[in-house]
Formats: structure tokens, C-alpha cells, sequence
């Protein structure tokens, strides 16, 4: 029997068919190889980390890659060169840099630089590790906050926290486990020819210009799958910190916030033992805020927050109670147990992060000085004070200006001064009300109310209240 052959009619058809299933093949095919190589031909934007990791640093990081997202940025290269920092902020650093959409490339630059500790974390979270020659990257063993060692127990735990750590940046960027382990497990270190053949760095640059010719055409890894950077010709620009962070950084100081609130503390109590200065009072309202704000991102502990909170309140109870000189003392030795225990916890600091004992050590004795002048000041002015028949003379009369009530004993302030005044008459006397020298006591002003009391006084008489008394 003779096969029964198709129309030719049906042929013109079957090669259109064919023709659309290999063209939405290709398509398809050339659609998941966008999808799994995207190209980047935006500016380069270098991050400028160049101080100790901290918070400021983490929220520094978090904003500079969000701009270079917006940017549409091709490549983020964060420049590091950092002693170290703390635990907490580099867990938040390595979590943007893996969140981030833009390519990141981390650069241990310039020449004498180092990745040491922290930034050892930082580094090797990026897509691509590359450094600088003279430069090293590594010592990331956990010590205590001031940088002395931990009990064995909590450095054992936090040994352990911190190698997890590095060794799961290490699973996710295909880097080798052991050499980066080593670095927080025995504190290694490695130069950058080292690194590279560990295969903890990917290339050595020398500057930045080489470093931006080596990365074109390279497919880099990224939170929305990689991406081909293209970055010949590409605008290179600069992000640094900005007024503000570089403000929280300085504040961020364990010693600037403790020399913050041991001022404000001081000026606090100036301000309550003269009243009406005003600007000690606002100096130590500001000094305080800022102080504060300074240790709020520091890894500090409660209790030292605690012994600064109860020295700046012994110290207004001096005011308020001048002459005891107990409660200057309490907030003497309060203050100074809260600059030596202000910081604690685990952390990952190249350099010691602490009060120095040195300044806590000079505003402990500073302040203990000032606070025994003032209380043998205060002690001094309940003593009986010789006045001479001239300045009697001339304060006999006066009108003075009731700033304490006096029932009958208070204070009053006159030609520019405050004096303890006393109602000769019996009585009270309330704040704002005006009264007529009659006398002078070894003790200050015997005064009288003025006549038509509650009234206003003449003009002369107001006038008189705050002319300053000639020769005093």
C-alpha cells in the first residue's frame, strides 16, 4: 500500500510553526540569561571608610549604598581602612553589604592601610576583595571592650559567635574557610600577596584607577543576582560622611561623652548655686544632651549610665543644699566609677575602646578641687561679714528686689548682687516684691516692705534696684 503523503498545502504552515517555536526559544534562552546576568554601565561610587566601626559607621554604610542603588551605580567600592570596631555594627555592615542591589568591591587602600579586625568581616562580605600593596587584613579575635581579654567562658562563646560568623561570609562568597577562621580564631594576619593566595583577596591594585580598569567586564555577584560591570569610562564619585555623622562619630568618643557630661554636670550645678547666669545652665542642658547621645552609641552598661545620672544628681543637691559638701562627694567618686565602667561587653576593637584612665583620673581630682572651693565659698558666706560705715551708708535706702520669700529670712538682690535679707518688721515677703534697705546686719540686709506694698514703686526707686554700688 502507497504512504499517503501530506498536502503541500500543509507545508508553508509547518515551517511558520517552526519558525515561531525557534524564535520563542531563543527569546526565552536570551531571556534567562538577562535574568542571570544583568549589565551595569552606571558611575563607580567609592565609599570612603576610613575610621573605627560603629554605629555611625554601620548607618554611614546603609546610606551611602542606598545612594548608590538610587545612583543606579554600576559598582560600590568600599575603601576601608579601619583598626577595627564593634561586633554589633559589623553585623549590621555585613548584612547591608549582602542586601545591597549595587555590587560591592571592597579595597583595603591606601598603601600602609589594614582590614584589621572588624573590617576583616566587612571586607570579605564584599563580591570581590581586592587591596592595595603594604596593606594587611586580618587579627579579628574577640576581646573585651577596653581591649583587655575576657573571662575563658564569654571568650569562649564569643570566640564561637564570631567564627560562625565568618565562617558563613566565607560559604556565601565561595571564599576558603580555614585561612579566614584563622584570623578570629588564632588572629592572623595576612599581607596583601598573602590574602590573595589564601584566596581571601581576589587582586592587588595599586591605586584606585587600576582597581576600576581591573573590575570592567567582571560579572560580580549582587542581592538581585549578578551583574556584569562595565566600567570603562565611567564616572568615579565620592561618598563620604556628612556633617551630621561626622558629629555622632566625634561624640561617639567614650572619652568626648564623658567630657561632655562631667561638664554638663558642673555647669548644671553652677548654674543652680548663682541663679539667673543663664549660660551655665544652658552649657550644661546641651553638655548633658550630647553626652548622652554620644554613649547611646557606645556599647556601654547600665550601671555606668546609672552612676553618671547620680553624679549629675548629687551635684544639683550641693546646689540646692550649698555648705554640706557630703553630696559633692558622692558625686565626685560617682562620677568617676562611671568613666571606668562605662563601656563593656564583647567586641572587635583594633584599638583599646575606653575612658582613659588618664582623663577620668584628671576630671576626678579637677572636679573634686572645684566642688571643694564652692562648698568652702558657700561655708564662708554664712560667716558674719564686716561691712564699712561708707557702704552702709550707701545701701541704707535702697530698694531691693525679694528674688527668695522671706518669712521673715530669704534673699534679695540688690545693685546687681544678691544678698541674704531678713523683713525687720516680721512677716512674709513674696518673690518679685520690692523692699527698703533699713539696715545692715553682720548677716546682710535688715529690710522693710515698701509703702503701699503690692503697688509700683517709684521710678528712682526701681532705678536703685540695679545700679551697681560704686567700689564694689
Amino acid at each position: 500500500m502507497t504512504p499517503r503523503r501530506l498536502p503541500s498545502l500543509h507545508l508553508p504552515r509547518i515551517a511558520t510553526l517552526s519558525a515561531v517555536a525557534l524564535l520563542a526559544a531563543v527569546w526565552a534562552l536570551a531571556v534567562v540569561q538577562e535574568a542571570g546576568s544583568q549589565e551595569s554601565t552606571g558611575p563607580v561610587v567609592v565609599i570612603e571608610l576610613d575610621a573605627a566601626i560603629d554605629k555611625v559607621s554601620a548607618r554611614f554604610l546603609e546610606r551611602a549604598l542606598g545612594e548608590a542603588e538610587d545612583e543606579g551605580a554600576s559598582v560600590a567600592v568600599v575603601r576601608i581602612d579601619t583598626p577595627g570596631g564593634l561586633l554589633d555594627a559589623t553585623r549590621d555592615m555585613v548584612g547591608d553589604v549582602f542586601a545591597s542591589r549595587v555590587p560591592v568591591v571592597s579595597y583595603v587602600a591606601p598603601e600602609g592601610a589594614q582590614a584589621a579586625s572588624a573590617g576583616t568581616f566587612v571586607a570579605t562580605a564584599a563580591a570581590l576583595v581586592a587591596m592595595a600593596p603594604a596593606t594587611n587584613i586580618g587579627a579579628a579575635s574577640v576581646v573585651g571592650a577596653g581591649g583587655e581579654d575576657l573571662p575563658e567562658t564569654l571568650s569562649r562563646k564569643a570566640t564561637e559567635d564570631a567564627a560562625a560568623l565568618i565562617r558563613a561570609i566565607a560559604d556565601r562568597r565561595d571564599r576558603p574557610v580555614a585561612p579566614l577562621e584563622a584570623t578570629v580564631r588564632e588572629a592572623k594576619s595576612y599581607s596583601a600577596s598573602e590574602a590573595v593566595e589564601a584566596g581571601i583577596a581576589d587582586l592587588v591594585a595599586a591605586d584606585l584607577d587600576a582597581l576600576v580598569a581591573a573590575l570592567d567586564g567582571r560579572t560580580l555577584a549582587a542581592a538581585g543576582g549578578d551583574v556584569t560591570v562595565r566600567t570603562e569610562g565611567a564616572e568615579v564619585r565620592t561618598t563620604e560622611m556628612s556633617l551630621l555623622e561626622r558629629i555622632l562619630s566625634f561624640l561617639a568618643d567614650p572619652n568626648i561623652a564623658f567630657l561632655l557630661i562631667s561638664l554638663g554636670a558642673l555647669a548644671l550645678a553652677v548654674e543652680i548655686w548663682s541663679p539667673g547666669l543663664w549660660v551655665p545652665g544652658a552649657i550644661g542642658v546641651v553638655s548633658l544632651i550630647l553626652g548622652f547621645a554620644g554613649i547611646g552609641f557606645l556599647p556601654f552598661t547600665w550601671a555606668a549610665i546609672a552612676l553618671l545620672g547620680l553624679a549629675v544628681l548629687f551635684f544639683v543637691l550641693e546646689a540646692l543644699n550649698p555648705g554640706i559638701g557630703l553630696f559633692a562627694a558622692f558625686g565626685t567618686v560617682s562620677l568617676v566609677l562611671g568613666g571606668l565602667f562605662m563601656l563593656g561587653g564583647s567586641e572587635l576593637p583594633g584599638q583599646s575602646l575606653e575612658v582613659s584612665p588618664w582623663l577620668v583620673a584628671a576630671v576626678g581630682i579637677l572636679t573634686a578641687l572645684l566642688t571643694g572651693l564652692f562648698v568652702r565659698e558657700m561655708r564662708k558666706s554664712h560667716r558674719p561679714v564686716y561691712v564699712s560705715p561708707y557702704a552702709k551708708e550707701r545701701l541704707v535706702g535702697e530698694v531691693a528686689e525679694v528674688t527668695a520669700r522671706l518669712e521673715p529670712r530669704g534673699e534679695a538682690r540688690l545693685a546687681g548682687e544678691t544678698w541674704r535679707a531678713e523683713l525687720g518688721t516680721g512677716g512674709t515677703a513674696e518673690v518679685g516684691e520690692r523692699v527698703r534697705v533699713t539696715e545692715l546686719s553682720q548677716l546682710g540686709l535688715v529690710v522693710e516692705p515698701l509703702e503701699g506694698a503690692g503697688g509700683a514703686a517709684s521710678a528712682a526707686e526701681v532705678e536703685s534696684v540695679e545700679r551697681p554700688e560704686p567700689g564694689r
